[in-house]
């Protein structure tokens, strides 16, 4: 591989809304990346409410996605993800910065997500980008050996 292909292949991804075209990708990922993951029409419901959700695209592949709701003056991040064998090049925290920026320019003052306590690599990102443990919820993911509680994590939006 030259050094050109070798920077390609590391170049910065684009940003883009994601469409229902998008769907056969993002399920092939979330099948992937995920023991529990979510359905097609889960996705196809979050697109037709409106929520905000992104791509990030590497050389006309999708390397990633994250959903978002808002309402009133909250966010909620539902859905942040790498693509396998993507993971470690700065991907998460690039979706998370910019889910972040489209819920302060639609008004949010706290953004809350929910991550599992067996992911740490997610924890480290959600900590690293100012979020803070609030709670929990008991026996919120499904598992293998039945459930899993949440972390509930938020963080303030300040100006």
């Amino acid at each position: 591989m030259s050094a050109v292909q070798a920077y390609g292949a590391l170049a910065a991804p684009s940003l883009r809304p994601m469409r229902e075209a998008d769907l056969d990708a993002v399920m092939d990922i979330e099948l992937r990346a995920y023991p529990f993951p979510w359905t097609r029409g889960i996705f196809r419901d979050c697109l037709h409410a409106g929520y905000p959700m992104w791509l990030q695209e590497r050389q006309g592949a999708i390397v990633g996605y994250g959903v978002l709701s808002i309402a009133a003056d909250e966010a909620h991040v539902l859905n942040l993800c790498t693509a396998p064998g993507n993971e470690g090049q700065g991907l998460g925290q690039r979706m998370l910065q910019a889910l972040l920026k489209i819920a302060r320019g639609h008004g949010a003052q706290r953004v809350f997500l929910e991550v599992r306590p067996s992911n740490p690599r997610a924890i480290a990102l959600y900590e690293r980008s100012g979020f803070n443990e609030i709670g929990r919820r008991p026996r919120y993911y499904p598992a293998h050996a039945g459930r899993e509680d949440a972390i509930v994590m938020a963080m303030e939006l300040l100006d």
